[in-house]
């Protein structure tokens, strides 16, 4: 049973050896108890015969594994603790491996351990390009020199020659109230004839953008890139800790994303959009070749569209004039969450001010709606086939209408509503008045939060995408059709644990609205374990990060990205890891119905 065969090929022969000697064979009757849920792991077992029922707690259909399988490895790596009964489903054969033996290995073999344990095999957020994980403290110039506003600006113009430098910072009382770079005193002061003796209040950019010294260097470098400026301060806890410039930056390599955001913001035709757009799979197949995590990819791919909806607004507005009365434009779906990858259509709505009154304003939206949508969908981001787009009147209403509309889905949770509010709940604002909609996030979350059978609906909700178990724990495949002997790994991979982290998110009123980032908050706020937030993000990064390297391979092979993969495409770990995951999802997804069901 050892030999070449996965994981014992990574053990040398004296580490086999040790295990042969350490490994014992014991055999259970059918129906026998093998370990309860919630015990001490003491043994991992492998199966030499027969089958073994895992029944996880919460009333979870039971799993069934058969001979080569391996079970109670992840517990003891991970709580120490069963996370599942264990019980014999006809009379077995089992290799019994103990668990200090199971864990020297572990501890001397790291491919041995990484068999067992999708943490060590791969970590999320790992990544080779320095701007997707250089942060923004590591690359600015900290403790910057800076100027008061009543200063000269010939004072300032001698400190910006004397350290050689292009900004300075305006602070008042520690508090930054500006910035004054080397082209406001060429446009503000040199251009406008004053004199020496002017003050760097009235040549200064008052309240500048700032960025924080945690945030990602790309982050930054995108807001540069849109808002054509050079200098950024950098603000800790209110107090300017550094200045981040264009110099920083160039010295190191920018992802091309970067650059396509920046060709988006110099172009204006339909056609040239689509030419840029057509770049972005590429950059996809090329972060993912470089180790990104999906959820780096996912912020960035969406960074373009993001760029893309905004340019497409400001020439609708620039056409049509300034618009009637305040408007937000926000994005659902994929890009409501920042996880769009190299397979996107588009989800959008438009929340209106109160003050908009259709007969007079309506044409002006209609015509805004229409010019944002073609555009997305000329360079590559369809309509959607539901409709779900601010080009649908239903969808390009005013503030109170929208509140209207989530007080009956929340109040009346049938089928449609169910559906509709998974949806509109990951909305996220990408231009115009956000507070149009975070007002609206605000009350909705609440509402959500009170209202039990709602939750209950959106719980059932949550059940209806399956993670493809089959028997024996095995893959369950495609069985007809164009994508036949495949596997969806959008469907029935990542929308599961979507739905289960916006169920998260409801249930506490998180404001998150990224897969991700719901689940690690209901992590800290304690709505669901440790244990099973820390396997909940696992099988999510490791079921996305399979998903973006089959785009990838398509991509690089010339061929359009999809979300179907052939379990071909694996190898016996990644096989291994993604069952792993996909029970993991099964489990959490009981724990949800049991909750409900007992009113937990």
């Amino acid at each position: 049973m050892f030999g070449a065969r996965a994981p014992f090929a990574a053990l040398g022969e004296p580490e086999r050896a040790a295990l042969t000697a350490d490994l014992s064979r014991v055999d259970f009757e059918a129906g026998a108890l093998i370990h309860a849920a919630g015990e001490p792991v003491a043994r991992v077992y492998a199966i030499r015969s027969g089958v073994v029922r895992l029944i996880a707690p919460g009333g979870a259909l039971p799993t069934a594994i058969g001979p080569g399988e391996f079970f109670g490895a992840r517990s003891l790596l991970r709580s120490g603790v069963a996370a599942s009964t264990a019980e014999a489903a006809e009379p077995c054969a089992l290799y019994a491996i103990p668990a200090s033996a199971f864990r020297a290995l572990c501890d001397a073999e790291p491919g041995f351990a990484a068999f067992f344990d999708r943490a060590r095999a791969a970590e999320p957020g790992r990544t080779a390009d320095p701007l997707l994980s250089e942060k923004i403290g590591a690359l600015m110039t900290p403790d910057p020199i800076a100027v008061a506003p009543d200063a000269t600006v010939r004072a300032a113009a001698a400190l910006i020659r004397e350290h050689d430098i292009s900004c300075l910072p305006v602070t008042e009382d520690g508090r930054l109230v500006g910035i004054l770079t080397t082209g406001d005193l060429a446009d503000r002061v040199l251009a406008e004839g004053l004199g020496g003796e002017t003050p760097v209040r009235a040549a200064m950019t008052p309240d500048p953008m700032i960025v924080a010294p945690g945030a990602l260097a790309f982050d930054a470098l995108v807001l540069m890139t849109e808002r054509r400026i050079s200098h950024l301060p950098v603000v800790e806890g209110g107090r300017l800790v550094g200045v981040l410039t264009s110099t920083n930056l160039v010295q190191r390599q920018a992802s091309s994303a970067v650059f396509l955001v920046g060709d988006i913001a110099r172009r204006s035709r339909f056609e040239d959009f689509a030419a840029i757009v057509a770049r972005a799979p590429g950059v996809l197949a090329q972060m993912v070749g470089g180790g990104a995590s999906a959820y780096d990819v996912g912020r960035i791919m969406t960074t373009v569209s993001d760029a893309l909806t905004r340019r497409l607004l400001a020439l609708a507005e620039a056409d049509l004039g300034p618009a009637p009365v305040g408007w937000c434009w926000a994005a659902c779906g994929s890009q409501g969450r920042r996880e769009q990858t190299g397979v996107s259509d588009q989800d959008n709505c438009l929340i209106l001010d109160d003050a908009y009154d259709a007969a007079e304003h309506g044409a002006y939206f209609e015509k805004l709606a229409h010019f944002v949508s073609d555009g997305l969908d000329a360079a590559g981001y369809v309509y959607c086939p539901g409709d779900m787009m601010a080009t649908n009147p239903r969808w390009r209403q005013p503030e109170a209408v929208w509140r209207g509309y989530f007080r009956k889905w929340i109040g009346k949770p049938d089928d449609e509503a169910q559906m509709l509010a998974s949806v509109m709940f990951d909305l996220r604002a990408i231009a115009g008045r956000e507070e149009l909609l975070s007002r609206l996030q605000d009350e909705t979350l609440a509402a959500a939060r009170r209202n039990s059978i709602f939750r209950a609906h959106m719980v059932r909700n949550s059940l209806k995408h399956q993670p493809p178990l089959g028997l024996f724990r095995g893959l369950s495949l495609i069985r007809s059709g164009e994508h036949k002997d495949r596997i969806d790994m959008k469907h029935a991979g990542v929308v599961p644990v979507v739905d289960l982290a916006r169920l998260y998110a409801l249930g506490a009123g998180l404001a998150a609205v990224n897969t991700r980032e719901r689940l690690l908050a209901a992590q800290a706020g304690g709505v669901i374990s440790q244990a099973g937030a820390r396997d909940l993000i696992d099988a999510y990064d490791l079921i996305a990060d399979a998903r973006l390297r089959h785009q990838a391979r398509l991509i690089r092979a010339g061929e359009k990205p999809d979300n179907f993969m052939a379990p071909g495409e694996l190898s016996d770990l990644e096989r291994n890891h993604l069952k792993d995951a996909f029970q993991v999802i099964k489990t959490m997804q009981a724990a949800a119905a049991n909750a409900l069901s007992t009113g937990a």
